[in-house]
């Protein structure tokens, strides 16, 4: 059965369409990242698959069930944008209380508490912790009870690099036992290896929804290919291969995905002069610019 299941669905407020006829299925252990500007249109469709939000056409089903359903809620574990908790709690008994709203196993909270890395600070009132620790206890309390779908909006907030990385860690564990993963993310690079397929919103459509690779294809955006030489050739050679130099040793030039092959081709072809090459595709805010025909950053 899909996970999450989402036909042609739109939302409107009185004349204002903020969601309009979006399609989207995320099966179990996908990762879906979800990405779009400020009003595209990504929270409402969160909310909505949440069943806070009511859906104005089309349908949504979580596991089969309606938004909101009790059977709905029980399978879908979210982490909001900004989260907020009890100040004067402890992150144990936070995490208690979610567990016991949850029906989900006490024997769990510790558990959960030593995988996001806050088993020493368990006790401490959430008033002393910092954002980056109150985004763990959110990532906890959202893995409480193994949810089948995980809704996670900007889940790297406030953590360091390392925690980023033990983040993703548990994201692909959390799809290796069969959860679907549906994250957005304003840090656009974390995401290029860390999931599956790109769905990109704009102005409440989804104007793109595909693995990364096959967007790059689709989007023919040119490739940047890096070429170092020594410094004394560094001219001549980029005049020779219509590059722009870069620095002292290096030079660029682009191509095309067809050409690819070629242009590599023409660089080896000038034997030990060339000391280094590093080829860059399209990156995945070049993508998301490309396909939501914005010059803004990824919300």
């Amino acid at each position: 059965m899909t996970t999450l299941q989402i036909n042609n669905v739109g939302k409107r407020y009185g004349p204002l369409e903020t969601v309009c006829g979006v399609n989207l299925t995320v099966a179990p252990g996908e990762r879906i990242a979800l990405l779009g500007h400020n009003g595209a249109g990504k929270t409402t469709l969160m909310r909505m698959i949440l069943g806070l939000t009511p859906v104005s056409s089309g349908s949504i089903r979580v596991l089969g069930s309606a938004p909101g359903s009790r059977s709905a809620r029980g399978s879908i574990g979210f982490l909001p944008e900004s989260v907020a908790f009890h100040g004067a709690l402890s992150g144990r008994e936070q995490l208690r209380h979610f567990a016991r709203l949850k029906s989900a196993s006490m024997n769990a909270v510790d558990d959960l508490l030593d995988r996001v890395g806050l088993t020493d600070a368990a006790d401490r009132k959430i008033r002393t912790y910092s954002k980056g620790m109150r985004q763990r206890i959110g990532l906890a309390q959202a893995l409480l009870g193994k949810p089948k779908l995980a809704l996670l909006d900007e889940p790297t907030s406030g953590l360091d690099p390392i925690l980023r990385h033990e983040f993703y860690d548990i994201v692909q564990e959390l799809a290796d036992g069969g959860a679907a993963v549906l994250l957005s993310s304003h840090a656009l690079t974390e995401l290029e290896t860390r999931t599956d397929r790109i769905a990109i919103m704009s102005k409440g459509k989804l104007v793109a929804n595909d693995a990364l690779v096959n967007l790059r294809e689709q989007a023919s955006l040119p490739i940047r290919v890096n070429v170092t030489t020594m410094q004394k050739d560094v001219d001549r050679v980029a005049a020779q291969l219509g590059g722009a130099r870069m620095n002292g040793c290096s030079f660029s030039l682009t191509c095309r995905q067809d050409d690819k092959i070629a242009t590599l081709g023409k660089v080896t072809a000038l034997g030990e002069v060339i000391k280094d090459i590093d080829v860059n595709p399209a990156s995945l805010e070049e993508l998301y610019r490309h396909y939501s025909g914005t010059n803004q950053g990824g919300e």
